[in-house]
């Protein structure tokens, strides 16, 4: 399998998850793989190790997305270890829930800094860095076209980060750079199991309404991943892909 082949792919928040497993599938598919974190480098090297075992390729690199030198940083370890930068996912994110009343000015901007921000200060490092061209990958989620309760702030910075996918389609006309989002529905993470979802009310209404009549798991969001890096795809571009086995709200 070589779909990517010699391809240089960044994956952020790449060390748990829903980014490990698009790390480790576009490794499978022949990528040099570059594993970012923002705090858990046992994470990033459990997953650098199960890549490199399996025969692929693959270093971890810690930086916080939301800050422009760190992100420099990313990227220049990347140049460093691989020479060039063909695909870049922007996966990493924070997802907390919060009612109208304990919304704060912190809180707003801890999550769109991460979550909008971070995307973007990324996108514009990785673009200097297309040779003749690249993928970008946004993660975003279902909850951008419909959101729940508790995650006014969050649907909101998914919302964002859908808008900049179909901008920036636009703005890379004649590049040959393709960018597109991908809205999972409800996957089991450890980010969810963390947070109680998995095993709870909440997880057994998503699976109820879910046409296919399972809760998500991160490889069912690399699969599409893969197809969207790959030529495969190669005449798709600006589109928001939900990937929820037919969920759509709740």
């Amino acid at each position: 399998m070589s779909k990517l082949k010699n391809k240089v792919a960044v994956v952020t928040g790449a060390s748990k998850g829903i980014g490990a497993a698009i790390a480790k599938y576009f490794a499978a598919e022949g990528a040099k793989v570059v594993v970012n974190y923002a705090s858990s480098k046992m994470g990033a090297d459990a997953v650098v190790q199960a890549i490199t075992e399996n025969g692929g390729s693959a270093i971890a690199v810690k930086a916080d997305v939301s800050k422009t030198t760190e992100i420099q940083f990313l990227f220049s370890e990347t140049i460093a270890a691989y020479g060039s930068l063909d695909i870049l996912v922007n996966n990493a994110g924070i997802y907390p829930a919060a009612f109208i009343e304990d919304v704060t000015e912190d809180s707003f901007h801890k999550l769109f800094d991460v979550n909008v921000l971070g995307p973007l200060l990324t996108i514009r490092e990785a673009v200097k860095l297309f040779a003749a061209g690249g993928v970008i990958i946004n993660i975003s989620s279902g909850v951008s076209t419909t959101p729940l309760a508790m995650m006014s702030e969050y649907s909101a910075t998914k919302a964002a980060l859908d808008a900049i996918t179909v901008s920036l389609s636009k703005e890379f006309t004649g590049k040959n750079i393709r960018i597109n989002s991908i809205l999972p529905g409800g996957v089991e993470t450890e980010g969810t199991r963390t947070a109680g979802i998995t095993g709870s009310d909440l997880e057994k209404t998503i699976i109820e309404k879910t046409p296919l009549g399972r809760i998500g798991h991160p490889d069912d969001i690399a699969k599409v991943a893969v197809f969207l890096a790959s030529e495969d795809s190669g005449w798709i571009t600006g589109e928001k892909i939900t990937v929820a086995g037919g969920l759509y709200g709740l």
